[in-house]
């Protein structure tokens, strides 16, 4: 029989290296993820009253482009397919939905999509717009 005298090799793997590489690279997301949302470029038109968009994960932003673009959050869809993704959207979520709409889009366009939101289920249905500036 072959005795262990502590000269063999060990029967476990060392792990201690991998924990160190994950917890570092875990650190680097959590500081890095922040960074790494940039928001939909849209001129919003502006009012005196603003209520400002919630900023939790369960928001669910419409945003209608200059040029027509929809995007659902940051994913661009057609118009003929809004409704459908909205109503599979809003049954994880509260049936609220927050519509942002460059002042150039035409008006036809946003009450399509508003009519698109509100068949897909959309009980409550937010208009997003900027604070007036002080300097006019």
């Amino acid at each position: 029989m072959e005795s262990h005298s502590g000269q063999g090799y060990m029967d476990q793997m060392n792990v201690v290296p991998f924990v160190d590489v994950m917890l570092v690279l875990l650190v680097i997301f959590m500081v890095t993820a922040p960074f790494m949302t940039e928001g939909l470029e849209v001129d919003l038109p502006q009012t005196r009253t603003v209520q400002t968009l919630p900023q939790d994960e369960d928001t669910l932003v419409l945003t209608v482009r200059r040029d027509g673009t929809i995007l659902l959050d940051e994913y661009e869809v057609a118009l003929e397919e809004l409704g459908t993704h909205v109503a599979r959207l809003i049954q994880t979520r509260d049936k609220i939905l927050y519509l942002r709409a460059d002042k150039d889009v035409p008006y036809g366009l946003v009450v399509q999509v508003m009519a698109e939101a509100r068949e897909a289920g959309v009980d409550r249905l937010g208009i997003v717009a900027e604070a007036e500036s002080r300097e006019q």
